[in-house]
């Protein structure tokens, strides 16, 4: 039986910020571009939450919504320096790290001695040292898979943990709402709910089968989850997936022929970062566009060596989709699938 502790630093940004500016713990801050260039919001803290503000939201929005919110730049030394200092914690127990993003992963600590073996009392004393050490907080969550130690993670945010042993898997899921599985968005649990799938005991009462007829492999991802069952292991030298560049405009590219004028300046960028990454042949490259009403799209095909024409092509088929003026383009190159699934092999008895 496997200990997996996921560790998510809280409202990271804005905890480094607070850190570094004691003046600004109890009002509502936010990290994000300026609304006079069209920019979002990265994080925000807990005080800014209370008005409803949260990550990918406008900024004009978020200071509609707080008009005395604290906009401050992006200062990403600072928040390397940090993200590195807590990973240098996660080496003291695990050489069986999975980092997700700067400030979140994952600890494989299974038969390890630290702390008598308790996986509980090793992410309590994570915590403790990131407080201690670097100055922030941070959440964990305690279970015998990656999905459960991820969902835990978030139940007792901020500056909590939570634990869910295996003994206590079968009562913990049933009540669970979709939306907290991975790859559970908002419009998938949407179209969830309009077939009555709610929950996770609501998956459960759908036989397997019916649930791949209905939703492919969606359906096979659910009925697994919905049990609470992943055998992914924690990978410590996971491949890079993808590259890629974007632009939010500060005016609406209004046609298809004023947004292919943008591409050669975003191909430079890409070319530019692929040279740096020197990363393994592409599988895929793929345009990425987003409307002036926030809707997107994406449009990919398969291209070990991609050329501007290709996303030109790219972008002459996505475009059509919205047909309307569009206010950020991305483009770049997956190198293996994007989608992981969540499928178990049946067992044999």
């Amino acid at each position: 039986m496997r200990k997996i502790i996921h560790i998510d630093c809280d409202c990271f940004y804005a905890a480094v910020e607070m850190r570094d500016r004691p003046e600004l713990r109890d009002v509502p801050i936010a990290i994000g571009g300026s609304p006079e260039q069209r920019g979002v919001i990265s994080t925000c803290n807990y005080p800014a939450r209370r008005f409803g503000i949260h990550s990918a939201m406008p900024t004009r929005t978020a200071l509609r919504a707080c008009p005395s919110l604290v906009l401050l730049p992006h200062s990403f030394d600072r928040y390397k320096d940090a993200s590195r200092r807590v990973q240098a914690i996660f080496r003291d127990y695990t050489d069986r790290i999975e980092p997700l993003s700067l400030d979140e992963a994952y600890l494989d600590v299974t038969g390890l001695p630290h702390c008598h073996g308790s996986a509980t009392l090793m992410a309590l004393e994570i915590r403790q040292r990131i407080e201690a050490e670097v100055g922030i907080t941070a959440s964990a969550g305690i279970a015998p898979n990656k999905l459960l130690a991820k969902i835990a993670s978030d139940w007792n945010k901020p500056n909590g943990q939570f634990v869910i042993t295996p003994d206590e898997v079968a009562a913990f899921m049933p009540a669970l709402p979709l939306g907290k599985l991975w790859g559970i968005g908002k419009v998938t649990a949407g179209k969830l709910a309009k077939l009555g799938l709610n929950t996770c005991g609501d998956v459960q009462s759908w036989p397997r089968a019916e649930l791949v007829r209905a939703l492919g492999r969606t359906g096979e991802s659910l009925y697994w989850q919905s049990r609470g069952i992943d055998e992914r292991a924690v990978a410590s030298s996971e491949q890079r997936k993808s590259l890629s560049v974007e632009h939010t405009y500060h005016q609406d590219l209004p046609d298809l022929a004023s947004c292919i004028a943008k591409l050669p300046s975003l191909y430079a960028d890409f070319s530019r970062r692929q040279q740096r990454a020197q990363q393994d042949t592409p599988h895929k490259a793929f345009v990425k566009i987003k409307f002036h009403d926030f809707t997107q799209t994406t449009m990919e095909c398969v291209c070990p060596h991609p050329e501007p024409v290709v996303f030109e092509n790219l972008l002459s088929q996505a475009w059509p989709r919205g047909a309307k003026p569009v206010r950020l383009l991305g483009l770049g190159v997956r190198f293996v699938e994007q989608r992981q699934e969540i499928a178990m092999t049946l067992p044999l008895f």
